[in-house]
């Protein structure tokens, strides 16, 4: 046991080096430091926060809860077109692509498959329904 536990910290590590962690963490980053995004996620998180507490409300507004969802619905746009967000957006789905074949990989293996056998291209097309496949088992 300690050696697969020790093989699965190497794996870590690996992992850590790879060109998609690294881009997926700098595009993070980047993120973070881009002022002009910070501000709309704050501008869209205490909009957020407005339309949940006009709609707690026993009495709400119905005009001021319609025009603050579409005012969070703006702003949610806006951040999702961002460059610096398009750009953490894309790094996250090779990096989470990534993940996804690693955990198949280890599943495939642990269903008494050979490892070697596993192939990259059938499993992308996987839903993760088993019901109707018969190519894991």
């Amino acid at each position: 046991m300690a050696d697969l536990m020790e093989m699965a910290k190497q794996l870590g590590r690996e992992l850590q080096k790879d060109e998609r962690y690294l881009a997926f963490r700098a595009a993070s980053a980047e993120n973070d430091k881009d002022e002009e995004l910070q501000n709309l996620i704050g501008e869209f998180n205490l909009k957020r926060l407005d339309l949940g507490n006009e709609e707690d409300k026993a009495e709400h507004d119905e005009a001021r809860v319609k025009a603050l969802g579409e005012e969070v619905r703006t702003i949610y746009s806006q951040i999702m077109a961002h460059k610096s967000m398009q750009k953490y957006q894309a790094a996250r789905a090779e990096f989470e692509q990534l993940l996804d074949g690693i955990n198949r990989v280890i599943a495939y293996s642990a269903a008494g498959q050979d490892p070697d056998d596993f192939d990259p291209a059938a499993a992308a097309s996987c839903s993760g329904n088993c019901a109707g496949c018969a190519g894991c088992h």
